[in-house]
């Protein structure tokens, strides 16, 4: 039995094993990433403030510090200021964006409506001569659809709304955890790594930190890259004089944080309200002003300002924005490269390839956190004779 066992498997090529192995082995790895990708689609609910929160933790991280060693303030109050800034200049910008949408977003619903009837009037009085009534009964039926799909368009507002409800929900969610990442950090950190396995601890806190300065990095640069698209597009759109400036600079401010798509989007919004509101001269000059800002966004602020920290290859980029969008829609394409970049960081570190070498080592450092996490539940110190607490290095 055993003999025409070995007989049949000699009977097969090495081409073919390996290939049956390699096969099942990829067919697994595939599998295992769909299901990832299914199970944060699932839980982004979850998962998506959560990491909103970690990355302005990183944002708000030095402001905290600073209140806390110049102005002396408790680390909990600090978190409070920190926050409620941030609330108040992320409400500040959408109420203004929002008052300018209000204000001017009907004189361009009526200009595009004119544009609509000079397009027809074109089409059908120059050069092409389309039949006229043929171009008002292909506009006719467009109205007719939407009419007979009106059940559809509320049934999309009602799930409108529950988007909104749990949009909201993130929000609070996000909030509580950024609060709690700014005034406990390295205690939430060091308790993480206290349930790993002794033998593995300092790799994985290293790999940590590395991981934590390729977060920054991308997080800080790219706020910067946004802000300048923003002025960049939107002092374009001012000295064209066209309407809504000031929520074209918000959207592409906020759309820079997606790769490729982001950009081709924001500017070809920009380009059609230039279109709409001027004519195609405007239109013209938009998308080179679009075109200008992207080139040297890419070219010039990408390259120079986050240099090998965060150097992903541009098809790894791509492929995470999909499957970022496949898991979690737009915030999840949102969140795509700085997850890669960190990941890629934190993977190279792990397999011997240390990309901030000058960071050094904080074993010492882990060790007594570990101590006074054990010994006292918290990373403070003991109480001194004068009943006064300290608050460690770590900490800060």
């Amino acid at each position: 039995m055993s003999q025409s066992a070995d007989t049949s498997d000699h009977s097969v090529p090495p081409s073919v094993r390996a290939a049956a192995s390699w096969s099942w082995r990829v067919l697994v790895i595939g599998l295992a990433i769909g299901g990832l990708v299914a199970l944060m689609g699932v839980g982004k609910v979850i998962w998506v403030p959560v990491v909103l929160a970690l990355l302005l933790t990183v944002l708000l991280q030095p402001l905290v510090d600073l209140l806390v060693s110049r102005a002396r303030m408790w680390r909990g109050a600090a978190a409070v200021v920190a926050v409620l800034a941030l609330v108040g200049v992320v409400g500040g910008l959408l109420a203004l964006a929002g008052q300018q949408i209000a204000s001017g977003f009907t004189d361009l619903w009526n200009q595009a409506a004119a544009g609509l009837d000079e397009l027809v009037t074109y089409l059908s009085e120059g050069p092409l001569g389309l039949d006229a009534t043929q171009i008002q009964n292909y506009l006719s039926q467009i109205t007719d659809q939407l009419q007979a799909n009106s059940g559809t368009l509320v049934s999309g507002a009602l799930s409108f709304t529950t988007t909104v409800g749990h949009v909201l929900a993130g929000g609070l969610i996000t909030l509580f955890c950024l609060l709690f990442f700014l005034k406990d950090g390295p205690l939430i950190w060091t308790w993480l790594v206290r349930l790993l396995p002794a033998p593995s601890r300092e790799r994985v806190h290293e790999a940590g930190r590395r991981g934590l300065i390729t977060l920054s990095a991308f997080t800080r640069t790219q706020i910067l890259v946004a802000a300048i698209d923003a002025i960049g597009i939107s002092l374009g759109a001012l000295f064209l004089g066209l309407p809504l400036v000031v929520p074209l600079g918000v959207l592409v401010f906020l759309a820079s944080f997606v790769p490729f798509v982001g950009a081709i989007a924001t500017g070809a919004i920009a380009v059609l309200v230039a279109l709409v509101d001027q004519g195609p001269a405007s239109a013209l000059i938009m998308l080179g002003v679009v075109l200008a800002v992207q080139q040297i966004e890419g070219h010039v602020l990408q390259p120079l300002l986050l240099g090998h920290a965060v150097a992903v290859h541009p098809v790894a980029v791509l492929l995470a924005v999909a499957a970022g969008s496949l898991a979690a829609g737009v915030v999840g394409a949102l969140l795509a490269v700085p997850f890669v970049a960190t990941l890629n960081t934190v993977v190279l570190y792990l397999h011997g390839h240390d990309k901030f070498p000058d960071l050094g080592s904080d074993a010492d450092g882990l060790e007594r956190r570990l101590a006074a996490l054990n010994a006292h539940g918290s990373l403070d110190e003991p109480a001194s004779d004068t009943g006064g607490t300290d608050e460690p290095e770590a900490a800060r």
